[in-house]
This record gives structure tokens, C-alpha cells and sequence, in this order.
């Protein structure tokens, strides 16, 4: 029981406050930037916000069920309900405070372990959960890709230089991802060893030569979680793989509904596609959260869909508290409390 209290002691207020501030700090630049242009009147206040504010929430709420689900299946059931869900609530707040391209499933294990699962299964997991996420990226956004002219998809008819600019971006990001995905499918279900020996040959380059330890642990981990990985059945994967889609799918639909519920006649499908790039994206950002570049990110992005910069704060804003400050707050006070009671 004490490594998630190693986990966590290194956690400071300045952890908290930080992203809060970087998110804070590009939302009054922005509304600087805009305010002689700012009007609330521009933000229709009709049945039809109301209800797509409903579906907002229904899809946080689906969001967590996809993801304890996820939790549940991994674990073949030995996670009840409520301690998947501890998991999942963990691992979400985990993500808000440290950056994105750490995230919240790379700690996933000391957080099952503390709801009882042995370790070294729980590091197993983990890595399941890491291959998941990155394979849902690594399938989908061709698809997205195909069903969506790239003109529209990476067009920003405001801003030329910014379209080429996420595009290569993108693609470069998916590049990474894909070849990683691919690395981690060889290293724990196909030959483990062989990347193992391939990933410390290259970290042992004396440029890279500083985070040898880790890559060895890491690729430790790999080689012990694909015993028991490559006899798990296809109907197991599929199951997980379920959970992996129900958990990400709703983040995308959550920014439609808003912009059904406040800018009715636009382009669903487009709003859905792009969402796929802003996560992408935001996959390997520096900053905690995402903070800061998030808030950036979307309203830039979606410049040429929103025809005011009242709405497109609006529904900025609406998008960060229900996909990423909400998990803050609620970390701050579920996450004292559970720890307390393991403390006792």
C-alpha cells in the first residue's frame, strides 16, 4: 500500500494550480483579444441549448462507463463497479495534472493496485490500456481521414498558414503513434524479446543514453505482460477494445451536441471529424491537461464553423469544464478522501 502514497506525495499544490492557470491565462488572452467584439446576445438561450446541455452531460456520463467498463473487462471482473470506477475517476484526475503525453492510464497500475490487484498483473494492464488508446488513434482517424474531404477537414478558411500547419502536425503526430502502436503490438503479444533488445540498443546511443533505465524497466514490463497477453482470447480483446471506443467516442459527440444546440445547421459530421485531430493533438502536448493549448486549439480550429468569438468562446469553454476541469475539481476532493480512507 505505499506506492500510491509514493505516487502522490510527489503531488504539490502547484500541480493543481498550474494548469488552472495556463488554461485561465489563454482564455483572458483570447477574451482580450476579442472583447470589443463580445456579446452575450450572441449566445441563443433556447430549449434547444438546454437539451444539447443535457447531452453534454450524458456524455461525460457515458464517457466514464465506457472507460470503468474498460476497467472491468481488463480485470475479468475481479474490479467490482465502484472500484473500477475509482480507477477510472484516478486515472482521469491523473491526467488533468500532469501532461498529456504522460497521461492518466501510464499510472494506471498503482491505482488498481490499490484497489486490489496484484501489481504485476496491474502493470500488465496498464500496458493493455496504453495499447488500446493508441490503436483506437491509430484505426480511426484513417477512417476519419477517409470520410472527410482533407480540404474541409484541415481547411480553416480564415487562416491558410494555420491549415498546412495542423495538417503536418497530424500527420507527424500519427506517424509516431502508429509506429509505437506497432512496437508495442510485436512487444507483447508477438516476439517481446526482439523489441526489447531493439529498444535498449537504440537507448544506448549515447544522445539517448540518459533514459536507458526506464526504457529497460519499461521494456521489462512489456516482456513479463505478454505471458499472459498472448493467451488471452479475441472475444477478451474485443471486449477491452468496446470499452476503448465507448470511452473516447463520447468526447467527440459531447463538442457536436454543442454545436447542434447552438449553432443548429452545422456541419456534424465536420465538428465530429476534427475533433479527431484536436485529441490527436493534444495527445502529446506539454502543458498538464492540455491546458493552455486546448483552448487555443479549438477555437482556431474551429474559426470557420463558429461565426462570432462569443460563441466560440462559449462553447470552448463548455467543452474544457465537461472534458477536462470537471475531473480536476472532482480529483480534488474524491481523491483526498479515498486516500484517507486507505490511510485508516
Amino acid at each position: 500500500m505505499e506506492k500510491e502514497n509514493v505516487r502522490f506525495s510527489g503531488l504539490k499544490p502547484v500541480h493543481f494550480v498550474l494548469p488552472v492557470l495556463i488554461g485561465a491565462g489563454v482564455v483572458a488572452w483570447m477574451w482580450a483579444d476579442e472583447f470589443g467584439n463580445f456579446s452575450l446576445t450572441a449566445v441563443p438561450l433556447t430549449p434547444r441549448t438546454l437539451v444539447s446541455l443535457a447531452v453534454v452531460i450524458a456524455m461525460v456520463v457515458l464517457r466514464e462507463v465506457g472507460m470503468t467498463w474498460r476497467y472491468r473487462a481488463i480485470t475479468d471482473g475481479d474490479l467490482s463497479w465502484r472500484k473500477a470506477l475509482k480507477v477510472c475517476l484516478m486515472c482521469e484526475f491523473t491526467s488533468a495534472v500532469t501532461p498529456s503525453a504522460v497521461g492518466g492510464s501510464s499510472v494506471a497500475m498503482v491505482f488498481m493496485n490499490m484497489q486490489g490487484i496484484n501489481f504485476g498483473r496491474a502493470t500488465t494492464l496498464m500496458i493493455v490500456t496504453l495499447f488500446l488508446d493508441e490503436l483506437f488513434f491509430v484505426l480511426s482517424c484513417p477512417i476519419v481521414a477517409t470520410l472527410t474531404p482533407l480540404g474541409s477537414l484541415f481547411g480553416n478558411a480564415l487562416s491558410s498558414q494555420f491549415s498546412v500547419g495542423i495538417q503536418w502536425v497530424f500527420w507527424g503526430i500519427y506517424a509516431v503513434i502508429a509506429l509505437w502502436t506497432a512496437l508495442l503490438f510485436v512487444g507483447i503479444v508477438i516476439k517481446p524479446m526482439m523489441i526489447k533488445r531493439l529498444l535498449v540498443g537504440i537507448f544506448a546511443l549515447p544522445l539517448l543514453r540518459r533514459w536507458k533505465a526506464q526504457v529497460e524497466q519499461m521494456t521489462d514490463n512489456m516482456v513479463a505482460a505478454s505471458r499472459d497477453l498472448r493467451h488471452r482470447t479475441l472475444g477478451w480483446w474485443l471486449r477491452a477494445f468496446a470499452g476503448t471506443v465507448l470511452l473516447w467516442v463520447p468526447r467527440y459527440v459531447l463538442v457536436c451536441a454543442l454545436f447542434w444546440g447552438l449553432l443548429p445547421g452545422s456541419d456534424l459530421w465536420l465538428v465530429f471529424a476534427r475533433q479527431a485531430v484536436v485529441w490527436l493533438v493534444l495527445m502529446v502536448c506539454p502543458t498538464p491537461g492540455g491546458s493552455g493549448l486546448g483552448e487555443w486549439l479549438f477555437t482556431q480550429y474551429y474559426a470557420d464553423m463558429i461565426p462570432t468569438a462569443t460563441l466560440a468562446m462559449v462553447i470552448m469553454l463548455v467543452w474544457r469544464i465537461a472534458s477536462y476541469y470537471a475531473y480536476l475539481v472532482a480529483g480534488l476532493v474524491l481523491v483526498p478522501l479515498w486516500l484517507g480512507k486507505k490511510k485508516q
